[in-house]
């Protein structure tokens, strides 16, 4: 059962305290919007994703699959377009997109620290590449089916 505890009670017990006095946020916004990765690196990321649809579009040629494909194109496109927009959109900020020789210099900074040029590639690379070889994998399998 439960039993009705009125305030003077809570007060006598010291369980209610004054709530904290928090400082005013502060907003910053977004300090770095180009994720620290050159550019040639996205495209990668783009052309792999395109590769994918290009691969299936040619595997399973289809009229009915026209409309389909073209609207997987226009996603593919958009996912690579809005980043770049927004790395590039106001309040104008001092970052720019590292150059691959710096890249490679320094890495870039994570949250569990600093990782390598060639690190960092092969995590960004790696699903879509696993994606690109799952398409030529899966159409080569229905061509010879």
């Amino acid at each position: 059962m439960t039993a009705r505890i009125d305030q003077l009670e809570l007060l006598a017990r010291q369980e209610i305290v004054t709530a904290p006095v928090l400082p005013a946020p502060i907003s910053e916004g977004c300090k770095d919007r180009t994720f620290e990765l050159p550019t040639g690196l996205l495209l990668a990321v783009f052309g792999l994703f395109a590769a994918y649809l290009a691969v299936m579009s040619i595997g399973f040629a289809d009229a009915g699959l026209v409309v389909p494909m073209a609207v997987n194109f226009i996603f593919v496109a958009a996912f690579a377009v809005v980043p770049m927009l927004w790395a590039r959109m106001k309040p104008a900020k001092d970052a720019k997109a590292l150059s691959f020789d710096r890249f490679l210099a320094r890495g870039i900074r994570t949250e569990t620290g600093t990782c390598g040029a060639g690190s960092a590639s092969i995590q960004v690379l790696m699903l879509p590449a696993f994606i690109f070889l799952w398409g030529i994998a899966v159409t080569t399998i229905a061509a010879l089916v």
